[in-house]
């Protein structure tokens, strides 16, 4: 019932005003670390559902990611105890990483214990943003273990077959470009040709792949024919950031396309529909509140990098939707700051659920506006 009150309530012309984009800034910071403290180990539950009323296991992949935006928050925000935050999830990624090197697919509570490649090349971040941090040496050894398993588990033409995450219905995956970006971190981190040449390789197969209007097949968690957002983000971010770091230009002009399509399909509040047909045109009429963030930060990323300003307007739409939709004065702790699945909430991806990866970008796309 509370579920289908808030769905209503979503569906309503009005949203909450939106003044200081620092108080939606804290107020995500302070759920992922009310996320952090519902768990039993030093992980980040993976979301809070809204219908159960309760917090999800801590999820090894996400929260690879998230220790490099505490690391941000920390510095930006002058509040150290995220930074302290963040080498304890780098610790714990330390502790349950798998013995040949790899992360875990899923929750820590899954029963399925098994390496996977997407979840690998998350944590990588995490290792490489903890070993410059801290100089502490299990850092760096676990992010060679991860990385030297990852290169060993790609196929000759760049491409990832192997160890697929059983939550997704495919094991080829053009996603996997935002793991090649893991490993060109981690090359650049470590001063290893072998993880930048592994990067490489795999954009240079994705993008060989690719049709005519820069549309990626392969690029969806379960429905290929209409992909989400969120996971077309995530492939345009790995193909930037991999062309950032070697200097690969043709990559950079690549994402460009992608996200020039991707921003043609933005309406005019700023939202972006949470799935898109092989024509770049919208499939569904709810919104991915995570592919939103993603693609502020690709479009902002862009304009850092010498594109197309127009981007950074993109950007702030989509920043300023989704600071709409967040609400910072809930009484439940597991919705206050937290950012939707889907909005409306009812919408079909993450349904009902805040996940923390819709927090982590959210925040990580609000400190790369004040950047910009």
């Amino acid at each position: 019932m509370k579920a289908t009150w808030y769905a209503l309530k979503d569906r309503l012309p009005s949203r909450r005003t939106v003044t200081d984009a620092d108080v939606h800034l804290a107020a995500a910071a302070d759920w992922l670390a009310r996320a952090q403290d519902a768990t039993p180990d030093d992980g980040v539950a993976a979301w809070y559902d809204l219908e159960e009323q309760s917090w999800k296991a801590s999820y090894p992949e996400t929260t690879g990611y998230i220790i490099p935006t505490f690391y941000d928050y920390a510095a930006c925000s002058g509040r150290p105890e995220f930074a302290e935050r963040a080498r304890r999830m780098a610790a714990w990624e330390v502790d349950i990483q798998l013995a040949e090197g790899g992360v875990r697919a899923g929750t820590i509570d899954g029963s399925t214990v098994a390496p996977t490649i997407f979840n690998t090349g998350q944590v990588l971040f995490g290792w490489a943003r903890a070993w410059k941090e801290t100089g502490d040496i299990r850092f760096r050894q676990a992010l060679v273990r991860a990385a030297d398993w990852l290169v060993a588990a790609q196929d000759a033409d760049g491409a990832w077959r192997r160890f697929a995450s059983p939550v997704a219905r495919h094991a080829l995956n053009s996603y996997n470009t935002r793991t090649a970006w893991g490993l060109a971190c981690a090359g650049n981190t470590l001063d290893d040709d072998r993880y930048r040449d592994a990067a490489r390789a795999n954009v240079e197969w994705c993008v060989s792949r690719a049709h005519a209007n820069a549309w990626l097949d392969d690029n969806c968690l379960n429905l290929n024919d209409r992909p989400l957002v969120h996971t077309i983000a995530y492939s345009i971010r790995g193909i930037l950031e991999v062309g950032a770091i070697l200097g690969a230009d043709g990559f950079v002009q690549f994402a460009t396309r992608m996200a020039r399509a991707v921003a043609a399909a933005q309406r005019r509040d700023g939202a972006l529909p949470g799935r898109l047909d092989g024509q770049w045109r919208p499939t569904v009429g709810w919104s991915c509140l995570t592919g939103n963030s993603q693609m502020a930060i690709n479009w902002l990323r862009l304009v850092q990098l010498g594109g197309d300003a127009v981007f950074r307007d993109f950007a702030l739409r989509a920043n300023r939707f989704n600071m709409e939709t967040q609400d910072v004065t809930n009484g439940n702790p597991g919705m206050c700051g937290g950012i939707k699945g889907s909005f409306p909430i009812d919408g079909g991806y993450m349904t009902c659920r805040y996940p923390n990866w819709a927090a982590k970008f959210f925040m990580d796309a609000l400190m790369l506006e004040r950047q910009s």
